[in-house]
């Protein structure tokens, strides 16, 4: 038996005004974001597959190479999240 060859491209997938724009997980709303995140609080790729048993782990692979090819970007995207979801939390504590 041979086996299927995967397009690494269709393993993540955009829609305009979904999750930012950001790349999601083929099938889920989980964004290559959120996988970078979690990478960067020092979660180990084990861990991330962990907590989403059901999915491929080519999924997570995918987000990480994602994000390593892009890292100085999403680094900064996520910085700009951070600090967007500050300003929120201050004006309605003001």
């Amino acid at each position: 038996m041979v086996a299927v060859e995967v397009d690494v491209s269709a393993l993540l997938v955009r829609r305009t005004g979904y999750r930012n724009g950001w790349p999601c997980l083929r099938g889920t709303g989980i964004s290559a974001h959120s996988v970078a995140a979690a990478h960067l609080a020092g979660l180990t790729f084990e861990q991330i597959c962990a907590e989403n048993p059901d999915l491929d782990a080519g999924l997570f692979h995918a987000a990480l190479a994602y994000y390593f090819a892009n890292r100085e970007r999403v680094e900064g995207e996520l910085e700009a999240d951070r600090q967007h979801g500050e300003r929120l939390a201050s004006m309605s504590n003001a």
